[in-house]
């Protein structure tokens, strides 16, 4: 059966979309089918796999709303065993499309049963707010990955993800884990960042991955060619990290 991994943070530039793109390539390198949902109006998970995001015309706004399978919004990439559900900027519009609807927090899981055990890994990146898209992505979820940057406001407002995440646990989603807390943008010669890493540790312990993501000129430059990290260099150290980090997910849901 699937498993899957929503990646969440309501703060911006966390590494959220470069966390779901190259670990869906290294899942995929690692020979797991892997799925990834765009959930993000932005739609950079979609064009950072080579997805022409204006010629989205089935995707997660249509998914959302019940119109097509999910089946029909899958398309494939040239990642190796990864597909795509894009998204467009459309999406924008679903959270006040949805908000009379019943069960609008269930159109997602709803809307993945038929498919879910068609992938070993469905990975959702998530817009970086906790509105009803990140509701969606949180309830049809198996467990989230949480990045974290390592810089000065690193904790802020984890604390308010982690009472949403207890939140659709209490009411929507009891299943729900968090598969990890991923350090992301790490760069040794700083102490800041090694403070933040004890931090998190500290305060976190074995919820914190112990692949760290290292900060890498690469990982910035892959997505503007339309590729992961594994296919625009996988000897950098962005891919390494990634691989590390995917070997780890495996290693854990064993």
């Amino acid at each position: 059966m699937g498993k899957i991994i929503a990646i969440a943070n309501q703060k911006g530039g966390v590494g959220k979309t470069t966390t779901t793109v190259n670990l869906a390539a290294a899942l995929g390198v690692l020979e797991k089918k892997v799925l990834l949902i765009d959930a993000d109006p932005q739609a950079n998970a979609s064009s950072a796999l080579g997805i022409n995001i204006e010629e989205v015309s089935l995707g997660s706004y249509q998914l959302l709303e019940h119109a097509i399978t999910a089946s029909e919004a899958v398309t494939t990439t040239n990642s190796p065993n990864v597909s795509i559900i894009p998204a467009h900027i459309d999406l924008v519009a679903i959270e006040i499309e949805l908000v009379d609807k019943n069960n609008r927090e269930y159109m997602l899981k709803e809307s993945l049963q038929d498919i879910k055990n068609d992938y070993d890994y469905i990975l959702i990146d998530c817009a970086p707010s906790l509105g009803l898209i990140t509701l969606n992505a949180l309830v049809a979820a198996d467990s989230v990955i949480i990045p974290i940057q390592c810089e000065y406001f690193a904790l802020e407002g984890l604390g308010k993800l982690l009472n949403t995440i207890k939140s659709v646990q209490n009411i929507h989603n009891p299943e729900l884990d968090i598969e990890g807390l991923l350090l992301t943008m790490y760069d040794s010669r700083l102490r800041l960042s090694n403070q933040v890493v004890e931090e998190v540790k500290k305060h976190f312990q074995n919820m914190v991955f112990k692949t760290i993501i290292q900060r890498n000129v690469r990982l910035s430059e892959a997505p503007s060619y339309g590729e992961s990290i594994i296919a625009y260099d996988a000897t950098s150290r962005g891919a390494v990290n990634y691989i590390n980090l995917a070997n780890e997910i495996l290693k854990n849901n064993k």
